[in-house]
């Protein structure tokens, strides 16, 4: 199926230029194109917000009938579509389709002054579609026909974050190999890494699945059911049924970059001071100063090929359902599963400590 990297993420949202509006001066994405009513897209607007090589478009629905409304209305704000660059989009779709896929979207060709976009859309996981996105002539172009670009801004700022790391995916229980078995199928996904995760008295089942490419990467996640409920149970609850619980973006200075979010508003989860006290327990060495980690919160794995640092916002959804990861690999190829229970440790610890 020849898929690349992730060409974008579009967003469903009540508010696209809210939404814009958080993203532009929180993380420093810039809005460089727009689709609405003033170009023949009556039912909706959409903006195209770029930063490194990471592209977002959020979209609100403007009529009852476009599917952002119906979707916004389940779910809340949230990912709706993660595109795939692939060389042939219409073969991408039938070979799809054929392999099981549910068509979304059939080929649809745009073109302009020399540029032309092949688009095509099938259904992946709870109602996240894929979207087959064939490109040639002037890249920044987006969509030509469909979305004004604006003109370049001589100031883009400093680019903090490069490209979409991977997705995290809350599934139902019972649903996680079958998903396995349909991104291997239909995409030619391979699973690279699988965990079984227990915190305290709940636990997560985890397969991550990965493109020939390595450059479309799904981590899947399952509640287990024996277990006393968790987050994962809480983000299924709250989003009303699968769906992207956070995309994790790729920076290379995660302590600059987070110093800099933070100073421009972005909330970013706390983490107790007993668990820095234990990372030499869990390390060796860390490649970054543990004190830089602790004034910034910043989080730390290891694994066989290197360590990976990382940090969760809070998150800005009234249903406190998706947020955003800012992650520095040195080496590392696996998600950060170790902090999970060091956190759920550090946690009790502090309880302890701080209990009468």
């Amino acid at each position: 199926m020849d898929i690349g990297a992730v060409d974008h993420v579009e967003f469903y949202v009540g508010d696209a230029q809210q939404s814009a509006f958080y993203l532009c001066t929180g993380f420093g994405f810039r809005v460089c194109g727009q689709a609405g009513p003033e170009n023949g897209q009556a039912d909706h607007r959409s903006l195209l917000l770029r930063q490194g090589g990471t592209e977002i478009v959020l979209t609100s629905a403007l009529t009852p009938d476009h599917p952002a409304a119906a979707y916004v209305a389940q779910h809340g704000d949230g990912v709706a579509n993660i595109a795939f660059e692939v060389s042939d989009a219409a073969k991408a779709f039938a070979l799809a389709v054929e392999r099981g896929a549910t068509a979304v979207e059939e080929p649809v060709v745009h073109s302009q002054d020399g540029t032309e976009v092949v688009t095509a859309s099938v259904l992946g996981f709870g109602d996240v579609a894929h979207r087959f996105v064939q490109r040639s002539g002037d890249r920044d172009q987006f969509l030509p026909g469909v979305m004004d670009i604006f003109a370049a801004d001589p100031d883009e700022g400093e680019q903090l974050l490069s490209i979409v790391d991977h997705a995290a995916i809350c599934l139902p229980a019972g649903q996680l190999r079958s998903t396995v078995a349909f991104y291997e199928k239909v995409f030619g996904f391979s699973q690279i890494f699988e965990e079984f995760i227990e915190v305290g008295s709940q636990a997560m089942d985890s397969k991550v699945v990965q493109s020939p490419s390595g450059k479309v990467t799904f981590t899947l996640i399952e509640p287990v059911t024996d277990r006393e409920p968790g987050q994962i149970d809480t983000f299924l609850a709250r989003h009303g049924g699968a769906g992207v619980q956070h995309l994790a973006l790729l920076c290379d200075d995660i302590v600059s970059t987070v110093e800099t979010l933070g100073n421009r508003g972005v909330a970013f989860l706390q983490t107790p001071g007993s668990y820095y006290d234990q990372l030499q327990e869990r390390f060796v060495r860390s490649n970054l100063l543990v004190e830089d980690l602790r004034r910034t919160n910043v989080l730390i794995d290891e694994d066989h090929w290197g360590q990976v640092f990382q940090i969760f916002t809070q998150s800005q959804h009234v249903r406190k359902t998706f947020f955003w990861e800012v992650i520095d690999r040195h080496g590392a190829r696996t998600f950060g599963s170790g902090n999970i229970k060091a956190l759920y440790e550090a946690v009790a610890r502090e309880k302890i400590t701080s209990s009468p």
